[in-house]
């Protein structure tokens, strides 16, 4: 039988899940003690049942704790199954060892879910694929753009009037994939890194004069590289950006810098429980809930996942 938990990091989403499958949220407490202590217990039996966990890693690192903590305790209740199903895996970005004496992040945190009891993880369009190489579990990668090609599509572009923007090289494979399903062109912008969080243009490779342009990326974070490849699309003479991400972190001031930013539109998914902030006017929202809800089904059915991508059409 499967059983499905949710973390408090984004409960919106994980009842969203449930009511895909036509299930109920499995009874599990948290609490936070005085002392910032994280404490959970099932309060239901979960003996060698398939338990899914629902939990993105996103900060606070409180996120991170308490995933491990549920993980630790459905080993311990003697679950047959427990998969880690982590909408946004947060510390992806950190995926090697690029200066001297800095840890490799994603690696460690993914080791530590294996070791408390994961026997298998299920994330969403992660910033470096490679990571899934990191864990000897399986580990299944999701694409948002099942649901994100269905609401783009209704845009009615086609290759003389739209083109999909990559704003650097690391989404240029993801940007590819969208000008391809999409029918559109495709232009890249060569930028460079100063310092973290920090972006610069330096070449912008296609056109985009007289084109709707799309801005393709994993994330928002703190917004710098979308605006700038905003900027730089309305300096190169687009007609209209809209600006497409999976994950909304919005950190610091984003939403701000955002609502002031030449984007006519802000697509995203909610695979963080985020604040928009004054963004309500340019932002939609769209939920990843079915990819997931199909996930699990497939999991516990023993088919493959790759059956899933089909859906893209």
């Amino acid at each position: 039988m499967t059983k499905i938990f949710a973390g408090r990091s984004n409960p919106k989403l994980s009842g969203e899940i449930a009511e895909e499958l036509g299930i109920p949220l499995g009874d599990i407490t948290i609490k936070t003690f005085s002392d910032g202590e994280i404490w959970v217990k099932f309060e239901e039996n979960i003996r060698n049942e398939d338990v899914f966990i629902i939990q993105s890693t996103n900060p606070p690192s409180d996120n991170i704790i308490e995933l491990l903590l549920m993980l630790d305790a459905a080993r311990r209740s003697s679950a047959a199954s427990v998969t880690a199903l982590i909408p946004y895996y947060g510390y992806a970005r950190q995926d090697r060892k690029d200066l001297p004496r800095v840890p490799i992040s994603a690696r460690l945190f993914l080791d530590t879910f294996e070791a408390v009891g994961a026997s298998r993880i299920v994330t969403m369009d992660l910033h470096s694929p490679q990571i899934q190489g990191f864990v000897n579990i399986p580990f299944d990668h999701l694409y948002s753009r099942l649901v994100l090609l269905e609401r783009l599509r209704k845009e009615g572009l086609n290759e003389k009037d739209g083109v999909v923007l990559s704003p650097d090289m690391g989404s240029a494979r993801m940007g590819q994939a969208y000008a391809r399903y999409l029918d559109i062109g495709f232009a890249l912008i060569d930028k460079r890194r100063p310092a973290p969080n920090r972006a610069e243009v330096v070449h912008l490779v296609g056109d985009l004069r007289d084109r709707h342009v799309l801005i393709i990326d994993d994330m928002v974070d703190t917004a710098g590289t979308i605006i700038s490849a905003a900027e730089t699309a309305r300096e190169n003479g687009a007609l209209s950006v809209a600006a497409v991400a999976t994950h909304a972190l919005f950190s610091g001031s984003a939403c701000e810098r955002l609502q002031q930013a030449p984007i006519d539109h802000i697509i995203v998914t909610n695979t963080v429980d985020f604040q928009s902030g004054n963004l309500e006017n340019k932002l939609e929202v769209i939920s990843v809930a079915k990819i997931f809800a199909a996930s699990i089904k497939r999991i516990t059915e023993g088919q493959s996942l790759s059956s899933l991508f089909e859906l893209e059409g």
